[in-house]
């Protein structure tokens, strides 16, 4: 509000120690955030894993204390640690993982929000948050039961992420190393929108010509024309962050291609092509995936290595298989950790950058 001076957050905690008490007596600890060991009925929180939830600001409610906000380097390290020891858990589902990961970010862009900050701090957390937050989500996997995980709230979530942080962007001249990148996944998660792409084209043509973004404009531009040939080569060089924001979009874009090859390719008596190639050219994960996919849409199997084209056999029922998405996402971190991923420095050339935040 204009002359309203926001406070600075003071903090050192991933969770202030009156919430966690205050959860404690309410019961209302997850699991990650327990103490080790503890047992009974009333669990104990432990300080190096309990990280503070989201709760709306309410209209007549006190601003926070300064001791109640997470400076701008505990909320990195909040992110950090999400990133490492949360999103990386294989004792629990993906939809798990997500539920609270998106809800703890959620809180991390209101601590940012709710305090005095620089543009530059500003962006790096809001940066991670969202990088974190793509990664979870692109790991739910397809047609998974969600859970406590509700699909629409986490696509809400997203674009909010993206707000923020171009908001962000907007406010000052940066630097903002990973502005690119960045720009570059709010086209690719909004594939296909007339309103992200005006967005996009309206950035500074330096800021434009940096290969990210041009790889992005590339990708968008290869899906409105429907050339699947050229949209999932571009897809198979995409980095890990940014396959994960463009997977919502792939079983769209398989199906599009498939509907183009049974409308030039089906034949009242059948034509057959090999199921190898469909793998190649939609990039899936293999030859099973091909026959699931082809079955799917009413498409008859000659053998294990054939798919026959009959005319009026092809159809569409509900939402698109997205598939695992193994070659397109899971198979491109390349050994590394998530979390070295989220802490890059840079994404100047379109990648995930290999220097890491100390």
């Amino acid at each position: 509000m204009p002359g309203c001076e926001l406070p600075v957050g003071t903090c050192p905690d991933m969770c202030p120690a009156a919430e966690r008490s205050q959860r404690e007596k309410e019961g209302r600890l997850h699991r990650f955030e327990v103490a080790p060991g503890c047992r009974g009925d009333r669990p104990r929180a432990d300080p190096q894993r309990a990280v503070k939830e989201y709760s709306r600001p309410a209209a007549g409610k006190a601003r926070p204390q300064p001791s109640q906000l997470r400076p701008p380097s505990v909320l990195l390290a909040t992110v950090r640690y999400l990133a490492g020891e949360v999103a990386e858990r294989a004792d629990a589902s993906g939809a798990e993982v997500a539920s609270f990961v998106a809800d703890r970010l959620r809180a991390v862009r209101l601590d940012l929000a709710l305090q005095s900050a620089g543009d530059a701090e500003a962006a790096v957390v809001l940066e991670a948050a969202l990088a974190v937050l793509l990664a979870v989500v692109a790991r739910l996997g397809p047609n998974a039961a969600y859970g406590p995980a509700d699909p629409v709230l986490l696509q809400a979530q997203v674009q909010e992420g993206f707000g923020s942080l171009r908001r962000c962007y907007a406010r000052g001249p940066g630097p903002h190393p990973r502005q690119a990148a960045f720009q570059g996944l709010f086209l690719l998660y909004n594939l296909g929108s007339v309103e992200a792409l005006n967005e996009v084209l309206q950035l500074p043509a330096a800021l434009r010509s940096r290969p990210a973004l041009r790889t992005a404009l590339a990708v968008d531009s290869a899906f409105r024309e429907g050339n699947a040939a050229r949209l999932f080569r571009l897809l198979r060089a995409l980095p890990y962050l940014q396959s994960c924001a463009v997977q919502c979009h792939v079983g769209l874009a398989r199906r599009r291609a498939l509907a183009r090859l049974a409308s030039a390719l089906s034949t009242p008596r059948g034509q057959t092509i090999p199921l190898g190639f469909v793998v190649h050219l939609l990039a899936l994960d293999g030859p099973e995936e091909a026959q699931d996919l082809c079955q799917a849409h009413g498409l008859p199997l000659d053998g294990q290595e054939r798919v026959v084209f009959l005319r009026g056999r092809y159809s569409e029922g509900g939402l698109p298989p997205t598939g695992a998405c193994r070659v397109l996402v899971g198979s491109k971190l390349g050994g590394r950790t998530l979390e070295e991923v989220v802490m890059a420095e840079e994404e100047d050339e379109g990648g995930d950058g290999s220097k890491s935040r100390a």
